[in-house]
């Protein structure tokens, strides 16, 4: 059978394989997709396998090792996951392969010998590592990192310093086979992964949030251009997002303000009393309302629900003097995955001897940090019009509860200085040249003024080193970012003078350098598309200068997406840590730089983005 490795990066390979038949993973959470097991190879000057598969697709992986290696030896397998679906195959490679060592962590050695009996043979070499320990193969170095309890308590993390790879073992895994599309930036992520992520990361990863969170605060420390899971997906840009989502998860944040219904009903009458309160939810102005019922949703999916939302209604009929039994199973798996800090409601029913809220109840009070609004409405046998008032009082406690717009309070024609943040800004690299040395700096500020002929505008801050050379030169570039621009681009070329550093040394992004027809630098890493302009006009506005020019080269250099200013504050620009919340002070909008102290003098000026008093808002 022919081979079917893909290729990450050169000389590193995914060789695992797709199990589309699998229809329950792990004997209990469906995947209609099937899975994914990843395994990688990197060709070096010794040659490392990292992790096996399960022995579903042993075949296509052993085909497509033996194919890259075309006889070469295997010189180390990096075992960071001892479940079998990643280490099955362990024992068949060694057979194949008698030479290569083994390296892995004290507790997956101790696992070795319990899945397989090759562990007692004295030629089975084994190399033990710990946090911060490394392994250098020729040009590739791999650091360490251990990950326990993410899920099992053997399970470490390597990072390749020389691509920048983050081999993460189970955590940003996903449900779903790979259908030929190996990196997340190929696909409609949101659209069809990212909900199959979610219920695995809650299901099978949830419990651990603690350990995830500590795991993610070592990962902010690396330098990372690539995440290679076990499973699901190879993660190459827009990093932020998915690390913005699991540092979410992680910390039981939820994703959305709005509301679940969670509800069983035997005869339909708990269920037209769900829906009356959907209803008048909506009515009072809340969005995005799920609704689920327990007897044809799986728990699976409620408790990646439960994950996502951030205010739940349990709504149950009365069974056997206790709790519906479907119910009581979603209730016990939220319990069993330890979720916390959510707000829930509650609905009872009964023709005869309600209880099914109380004993709700006790369960749900028994939660970490969940808070339990108004009082249990009980519904006997089904809701009358009588009854409706309990369920508009529930409707009201709840949308109260639920985070509201914020209505400015001063004067009518005060201005309220986020609002601009609102408006669609572009964010941009504008490259300038002073002689031999090059500059740029970000500006958000970039408009088409005319279209014959070609003429644009930019807004460039007066104190910056590029405006200066703009006025000398009258050139310019304007390079339009994308959204997998690391915020690391921003800290060069946003946080720090032309001045007093040379912005474009020691590193080769965002340019190689390449430049266009003017001579200047353009950024075909992290840009779209680029635009070479000379200066026609210019206009003094006091903090800004306005540049308007006639467009002199142009040109789309890739299809990833715009990033505009939203998308920056969202899903780039770190938030601030969260012990930041105790602190008195005041936190800058646009980079988060946090100034400690009781006042903002009036004149204080951003270190890091040198935005003025305006940008900042008081640490709550």
């Amino acid at each position: 059978m022919a081979h079917n490795e893909r290729l990450v990066k050169d000389g590193v390979y995914w060789i695992g394989g797709n199990d589309r038949r699998l229809s329950v993973f792990e004997g209990v959470y469906p995947s209609e997709r099937g899975v994914s097991y990843n395994s990688y190879l990197v060709l070096d000057e010794k040659n490392v396998l990292l992790d096996t598969v399960d022995r579903a697709v042993a075949g296509v992986f052993f085909e497509n090792l033996e194919y890259l290696l075309k006889g070469k030896s295997l010189d180390y397998v990096i075992i960071h996951h001892m479940e079998p679906d990643h280490s099955a195959c362990l024992s068949e490679l060694l057979f194949r392969y008698p030479a290569l060592t083994i390296v892995t962590t004290q507790k997956s050695a101790a696992m070795i010998g319990q899945f397989f009996n090759f562990a007692q043979d004295t030629d089975v070499r084994i190399n033990i590592v710990k946090e911060g320990d490394t392994l250098c193969t020729g040009r590739r170095n791999y650091a360490f990192v251990e990950a326990p309890m993410v899920h099992w308590p053997e399970v470490m993390m390597s990072y390749e310093s020389y691509d920048k790879i983050l081999f993460s073992a189970d955590a940003f895994g996903s449900f779903g086979a790979i259908d030929g599309n190996l990196f997340a930036d190929e696909v409609d992520y949101e659209g069809l992964w990212l909900d199959d992520a979610r219920r695995y990361y809650t299901n099978i990863v949830g419990k651990y949030g603690d350990q995830v969170l500590a795991v993610l605060d070592k990962a902010a420390k690396l330098d990372i251009g690539m995440i290679c899971p076990l499973h699901g997906l190879v993660w190459r840009k827009n990093l932020n997002f998915f690390l913005e989502k699991y540092r979410r998860w992680a910390g039981y944040t939820p994703e959305a303000n709005t509301v679940l219904i969670v509800y069983s009903s035997v005869y339909g009458n708990t269920e037209n009393a769900v829906n009356i309160l959907s209803g008048t939810l909506a009515d009072r102005g809340v969005k995005n309302i799920t609704v689920y019922d327990v007897s044809a949703t799986r728990s699976d999916v409620i408790v990646s629900e439960v994950f996502r939302c951030s205010h739940v209604v349990f709504a149950a009929t009365t069974y056997n003097a206790g709790i519906f039994i479907k119910m009581e199973e979603v209730l016990n798996d939220i319990k069993a995955h330890q979720i916390r800090n959510r707000t829930a409601a509650l609905v009872e029913n009964g023709s005869w001897a309600p209880v099914s809220g109380k004993l709700m109840k006790d369960l749900v009070s028994a939660l970490p940090g969940w808070k339990i609004l108004g009082d249990t409405v009980t519904i006997n046998s089904s809701l009358k019009e009588t009854g409706r008032p309990s369920i508009e009082n529930l409707a009201d406690t709840i949308a109260a509860d639920l985070p509201k717009i914020q209505v400015p309070v001063h004067g009518k024609n005060a201005v309220d200085i986020p609002a601009f943040f609102k408006l669609t800004y572009g964010l941009f690299l504008l490259t300038v040249r002073d002689g031999e040395k090059d500059n740029g700096c970000i500006i958000n500020t970039a408009v088409q003024l005319t279209d014959t002929p070609k003429r644009i505008t930019i807004s460039v801050i007066r104190a910056n080193y590029s405006d200066e050379i703009i006025r000398k030169t009258g050139i310019f570039n304007v390079s339009v970012l994308t959204v997998d621009t690391p915020f690391k681009v921003f800290q060069r070329f946003g946080f720090q003078s032309g001045r007093t550093v040379d912005k474009f040394a020691g590193t080769s992004e965002p340019h190689s350098p390449v430049r266009s027809a003017n001579g200047l630098i353009y950024a075909p890493v992290y840009g779209n598309a680029f635009i070479s302009a000379k200066v026609i006009d210019s206009k003094d506005w006091g903090t800004h200068t306005l540049y308007t020019a006639d467009v002199t080269e142009a040109a789309v250099l890739s299809n990833v997406a715009s990033l505009s200013y939203q998308y920056y504050a969202d899903h780039i620009k770190p938030k601030p840590p969260a012990a930041t919340a105790k602190k008195k002070g005041w936190v800058c909008k646009v980079c988060g730089y946090v100034h400690e102290g009781e006042e903002l003098p009036p004149d204080f000026i951003c270190p890091l983005c040198k935005h003025g008093v305006d940008s900042f808002e008081r640490l709550s």
